[in-house]
């Protein structure tokens, strides 16, 4: 029997559990044991796992778990809430330098429930007849519809997850419509393998889709079924982007001792 002391977190009701593994004492855990801990009925029950491990070079390294227990690609929304998280263990002064699967990133907090997280640059965009397919840290396919509250988000995102061309990787999936000066957008998530409240990579690349024809700097605001999230960016090119920025809260939702088999 091994005991965790956890930390939850939500940002826009994307939610995780997180670890301060720094000195590598939670490195035993086994991805059926993340599974568990994921799971809403028999665990803490979160979109995803993280630990908050030591880096070298940087003043932390990022790693993330899906909700299945593998170890996952990119998670915006998660990447905010461990930058929170680092923030509240007192790590780095406002500006976070850290290390993720996709490489570096920088962040930074304005209070201490709000984070702007730089995201890679995106350096190309397929653009189907009536979708688009990019990755922004994590495999994305955007389709604009008319009423996104209509969308049935589980069953037409795991069809399209789990067709032909996507079945052995998987792809998340966003419905998108746009709202007000932005977007709205909801997003069936692969390793959840359902919609989720909210995903910042998702968010993120349906905001570079719905960005006009001019190479300049764009603001999107962002409504999901969890809240309000802004992604800034520069369109470079036709289908290139760089500066890109996902803000929005990140928030703890409480802490408490687990254990585990």
């Amino acid at each position: 029997m091994n005991n965790i002391h956890f930390y939850k977190y939500q940002g826009t009701g994307n939610d995780f559990v997180i670890m301060d593994n720094r000195n590598g004492e939670y490195n035993w855990l086994t991805d059926e044991q993340v599974n568990e801990l994921c799971d809403r009925r028999f665990g803490i029950g979160a979109d995803g796992l993280m630990l908050l491990n030591k880096s070298e070079d940087y003043d932390f390294a990022m790693k993330y778990y899906n909700a299945d227990g593998r170890e996952g690609t990119m998670c915006g929304n998660g990447g905010r809430c461990l930058v929170a998280f680092a923030h509240k263990m007192g790590i780095g002064d406002g500006n976070l330098y850290f290390i993720a699967v996709d490489g570096e990133h920088e962040a930074t907090m304005d209070g201490n429930n709000w984070v702007n997280l730089k995201m890679s640059d995106v350096h190309d965009v397929e653009n189907g007849p009536l979708y688009f397919y990019l990755n922004t840290g994590s495999p994305h396919f955007v389709k604009f519809v008319e009423d996104v509250q209509a969308v049935d988000v589980f069953n037409e995102g795991r069809g399209i997850r789990y067709n032909e061309r996507f079945a052995a990787e998987g792809t998340n999936v966003n419905f998108v419509q746009p709202f007000e000066s932005g977007i709205f957008v909801r997003t069936y998530e692969r390793g959840v393998e359902d919609e989720t409240y909210s995903c910042g990579t998702g968010v993120t690349a349906a905001a570079l889709t719905f960005a006009g024809r001019e190479e300049k700097e764009y603001v999107v605001p962002v409504q999901t079924l969890g809240g309000q999230l802004e992604v800034r960016f520069s369109k470079t090119g036709e289908r290139t982007y760089s500066n890109i920025w996902l803000c929005g809260p990140a928030t703890l939702v409480f802490e408490g001792d687990i254990t585990v088999k």
